[in-house]
């Protein structure tokens, strides 16, 4: 049985966001797509994501974009930011975030939420 209610936040112009967007048409998986430059995540939603992933908060953050390079994340990060300042600035900007972000709800009812696009874990997740 496969995840429900999925939605895919995504950005338009990023490569691998389009590659995941037709990994899941190619296998037939049922989604809705969020622009996150349209609709960035609320700070209510990056912290229940964060939450149910069990992710550390640092893999919310797109390391790779100029955004995360112009304001320094890493160094605050590394100077100790709090999961809670983390979740107000990655609300601030989508380009923050690391995308895609998949969330919706496994067949037990508890909250999916994967952050980048690894096709085995999408497999093993939403198959």
């Amino acid at each position: 049985m496969s995840a429900q209610n999925l939605i895919v936040i995504h950005y338009p112009k990023c490569s691998t966001c389009r590659r995941a967007l037709a990994w899941l048409r190619e296998h037939g998986v049922a989604f809705e797509a969020r622009d996150i430059t349209l609709e960035r995540p609320t700070l209510a939603e990056l912290a229940r994501w964060h939450k149910a992933s069990g992710l550390p908060i640092r893999r919310f953050f797109n390391t790779s974009g100029v955004l995360y390079r112009e304001l320094g994340v890493k160094a605050k990060l590394d100077a100790g930011m709090t999961d809670e300042e983390c979740h107000e600035l990655l609300a601030t900007d989508g380009k923050l975030v690391k995308r895609p972000v998949v969330v919706g709800k496994r067949p037990d009812g508890s909250e999916l939420v994967l952050l980048g696009f690894r096709e085995q874990e999408w497999e093993e997740n939403l198959l």
